[in-house]
């Protein structure tokens, strides 16, 4: 699965790793350079990132389950048995 990112946010990533390679290593790459890592880090690592997050977003929607579960069974009604004596 490619990740796909909006033209604006890809630009802004490409900033940052060309300004990570400035600071970081004291490297001055361009803007192909940049993108070709991005591309990579989409293509290859990406998919962890995405796949962690949907296991997150799981984690939270059970808990919020588990929450209106307890919500709802809160709202029963106790029952008397009964009794025919």
């Amino acid at each position: 699965m490619y990740i796909r990112l909006p033209k604006e946010i890809k630009d802004q990533i490409i900033y940052k790793i060309k300004d990570y390679f400035y600071n970081e290593r004291s490297e001055e790459i361009g803007d192909l350079a940049a993108g070709s890592l991005l591309d990579f880090v989409l293509k290859e690592i990406g998919p962890y990132f995405y796949n962690q997050g949907v296991k997150d977003a799981k984690e939270v929607f059970e808990q919020k389950m588990m929450s209106l579960e307890e919500d709802i069974q809160s709202l029963e009604r106790p029952i008397i048995p009964y009794n025919k004596n």
